[in-house]
């Protein structure tokens, strides 16, 4: 029996059964066409695949497999190519341990420093995330294993995840939060998408026809499987009619809603013959994935070495302290908990079993001899401890240099829940800012998956962001204090000088939608237009070598509005004594059209790798969208006419040469000159009047639901302190604690997913021991209505012929 017979003959439920998960980690077979039940799991920067029973979710027992540096690393290189080698080996990985989709690239914008799975994302820049997604996603679908983009989209907070509707102007979901994605999906076509959780301008992602289905599959030309994240499917046929394939995980009666809307006629089956077909056609697609390989564990050790480096950031060297001259023959002291116990990884569910785990303090002992080392903080705690400080006082006095390793515990910083601040634990700044006063020579490794504020910047003269460089970080850090390595990253990001002049900080949020209130101005794109003070700036990292530029050259000057693309050319030279990368970033100012933008954006960039002494021509191109922008009255993209200046930069605020090019451009349309925003001034709310006003729309009041109004999709923290309500929520973490055991992290993870989760959700996280009608009963009761809630007990409890 061929697809088309068995797609025609089986029944509504037999096909239905297959638009769900056979369990937590995998779909439905047809044993009738002999095609397999086919294995999805977590990544993105490891293969996260359960070691224990797949019909239970697990959070810690996993399967070893290589860790790779997370998202936020591996953007800091600047470098495709090599993310792409990362992709094919992560591609490796799964086909050897038998995974047929892995969950990944995750490609929403960093919005705000605060979101905690910034680690798991790239950028604050579409163009730079989109990049690097697409060659992650080229690397890992070589091996014939399939990626999952996601989470599509305006995902950009952790808090209040399950429910929270991104409320964003159409100029700013498209040129930032759909440009992350569109160019990977254009580009690299993935064979799965993710459909977050949270709605967007009042739908869920999972069930949002615009989105699925005329922006991802009619304008990008997707042609794979949409899949839901775990447990955020709401309506099941109203998602299947708006292009959601496949429900994850599997939950017990998964089919049901499907059968009964067939029968009653809302829900036509062409739709989910479709879905079907789709699915059919990705266990297809990853055929190859099913031939096990081996895996070359050494080469993919030092290939996560190699991209740790690679991605590490040097942010401040101040008289050449780095990298450590005679290493050997210098008394150093190593302070810091995370040198001995790394943070490397990112905390939630894409937690790898890491093959190893290099220490810095063991690494670095293997390079110079014996250091001294002082814990200098207790990893979990936010206070100091005075006896941790003294010793680490003394051991820094009697240092040539001291080296502290400073950052975000896991507890500070996780999937589940947003950081309520940008500040380190105070116990870390109080040790960077100890050792800096007895010892001038003192450097600071940073391990964190977002950035941090730094009240101490001005003491030390040395400063290594390292992020979260996976299991080889360790070693990686310790070759570059001593210039085995180069750390050769740039930022993808903003570091802010503190979190209450981020321009998010003062707009609302919660607690039923998020008010995209800045629109466009999002990261460098609202500091550098209103010029204030950062920390780092967006694309800056120094190096260990000099590196000079020539004098920038383009291809064309005058361009059409149908073909402006452009080719910007240099000479790049390394100066220096030692080999080094650098990176060359060209930014688009636009000309004064009359339609709101930022100061410029980022249009082009490439890397370069140089030996001392050598030189290359270096050429950067910027296409048509380099200059578009978004027409909301058109509902395309448009080229505004005018003078464009092409920055030539080593940051977005280090322009080290400009050109001009002439722009023909296409026609203005008046009613988008007519819309005047302005980027808002640190710690200044946009009013919202402006913002109704660029949404073409009021606002709804942003309340919390109240008794009465409550439904299936309110969070628990909003049903208030009924008995029931604590009950339920007493369930979830008796159920859940079997899944995480006595692991600290993940239980900061669960506390935040007791107030964020819904009662929809609890089929997922009770893992079919809550029913449906239990969850509803729960709901009347939340909502005061009494007398049906007990009606719906004896329902329940009466049994069923």
């Amino acid at each position: 029996m061929g697809t088309d017979e068995w797609i025609a003959t089986a029944t509504v439920a037999e096909k239905a059964e297959l638009l769900a998960g056979r369990d937590f980690w995998s779909m439905h077979g047809v044993a009738a066409l002999g095609i397999p039940a086919i294995v999805l799991t977590d990544g993105p920067h490891g293969v996260r695949l359960q070691s224990t029973a797949t019909d239970e979710l697990s959070i810690g027992a996993n399967h070893p497999a290589t860790c790779f540096p997370t998202a936020a690393t591996l953007a800091s290189t600047w470098d495709p190519a090599l993310v792409e080698r990362v992709g094919v080996a992560l591609g490796v990985e799964s086909r050897a341990l038998g995974v047929s989709v892995l969950l990944g690239p995750g490609a929403n914008i960093k919005r705000t420093p605060l979101c905690g799975r910034n680690f798991e994302y790239f950028s604050e820049d579409p163009l730079v995330s989109s990049s690097m997604a697409a060659a992650w996603i080229r690397g890992v679908q070589s091996q014939g294993v399939g990626a999952s983009l996601k989470h599509y989209a305006a995902n950009n907070q952790e808090r209040l995840r399950y429910s929270v509707d991104a409320v964003v102007d159409e100029r700013a979901l498209r040129e930032i939060y759909l440009a992350s994605f569109e160019a990977a999906v254009r580009e690299a076509r993935p064979w799965t998408v993710m459909a977050a959780y949270n709605r967007v301008l009042g739908e869920y992602a999972t069930q949002h026809p615009w989105l699925l289905t005329t922006v991802l599959r009619d304008e990008w030309g997707f042609d794979g499987v949409v899949l839901s994240d775990w447990g955020a499917t709401d309506d099941r046929a109203a998602a299947l009619r708006a292009g959601l394939d496949l429900q994850m995980p599997g939950v017990p009666d998964a089919a049901k809603p499907v059968v009964d809307a067939v029968a009653a006629g809302s829900l036509d089956p062409a739709y989910v013959d479709t879905s079907v077909r789709r699915l059919l056609d990705l266990v297809d697609r990853t055929e190859a994935a099913r031939t096990p390989v081996e895996i070359d564990v050494e080469a993919h050790h030092a290939l996560a070495e190699e991209v740790a480096a690679a991605g590490s950031v040097l942010l401040k060297n101040d008289f050449g302290l780095l990298p450590l001259r005679d290493a050997a023959g210098l008394k150093i002291a190593v302070l810091g908990d995370l040198a001995r116990t790394p943070r490397f990884q990112g905390a939630g569910s894409s937690l790898i079993n890491a093959r190893r785990v290099v220490a810095a303090l063991d690494a670095l002992e293997e390079r110079v001899g014996s250091v001294s080392y002082g814990q200098g903080y207790e990893r979990y705690v936010d206070r100091p401890d005075a006896g941790l400080l003294d010793e680490a006082r003394v051991l820094a006095s009697q240092a040539d240099v001291a080296i502290v390793f400073v950052g975000l515990p896991e507890v500070f910083e996780t999937e589940g829940a947003d950081r309520e601040h940008m500040r380190m634990p105070a116990s870390h700044d109080a040790l960077v800012e100890t050792v800096a006063a007895v010892n001038p020579r003192t450097v600071v490794v940073l391990s964190n998956g977002s950035p941090v504020e730094m009240p101490w910047i001005g003491h030390v003269p040395a400063v290594l962001e390292g992020y979260l460089g996976g299991q080889e970080s360790g070693g990686a850090i310790a070759r570059m204090l001593v210039g085995e390595l180069e750390p050769g990253g740039r930022l993808a990001e903003t570091f802010p000088l503190r979190w209450s002049e981020h321009p998010v900080s003062a707009l609302p949020d919660g607690p039923r939608f998020t008010e995209y209130r800045e629109s466009v101005y999002v990261g460098y794109r609202w500091t550098d237009t209103v010029d204030a003070d950062v920390l780092f700036p967006f694309g800056h990292g120094l190096s260990y070598t000099s590196f000079g530029w020539s004098a920038a050259a383009a291809d064309r000057t005058a361009l059409t509005s149908d073909d402006p693309a452009v080719t910007v050319t240099l000479t790049v030279a390394n100066t220096g004594e030692r080999a080094g990368t650098d990176v060359v970033q060209v930014y688009v100012r636009p000309p004064m059209s009359g339609t709101f933008r930022p100061a410029h954006h980022l249009g082009g960039f490439t890397k370069v790798a140089l030996a001392a002494g050598a030189s290359a021509d270096v050429q950067v191109v910027l296409d048509r969208r380099a200059f578009a922008r978004w027409s909301p009255s058109r509902h395309d993209w448009v080229v505004d006419p005018g003078t464009y200046v092409l920055e030539v930069a080593a940051s977005s605020r280090d322009v080290r040469g400009t050109l001009e090019v002439q722009v023909a451009g296409d026609s203005v349309p008046e009613a988008d000159a007519a819309v005047v925003y302005t980027a808002p001034r640190a710690g200044q709310e946009l009013d919202r009047a402006s913002f109704e006003a660029l949404l073409g729309r009021a606002l709804e009041p942003n309340e919390p639901e109240r008794k009465g109004e409550f439904t299936m999709n309110t969070p628990l923290s909003q049903l208030g302190t009924s008995t029931a309500a604590a009950r339920l929520r007493g369930l979830i973490a008796d159920r859940m604690g079997g899944v995480i055991g006595e692991d600290e992290v993940a239980r900061v993870m669960v506390r935040h997913t007791l107030e964020d989760a819904s009662l929809r959700m609890l089929s997922m996280f009770g893992q079919g021991r809550v029913s449906p009608a239990v969850a509803e009963t729960v709901l009347l009761v939340a909502n005061g209505r009494m007398a049906d809630a007990v009606r719906a007990l004896r329902a329940l409890s009466t049994p069923q012929a």
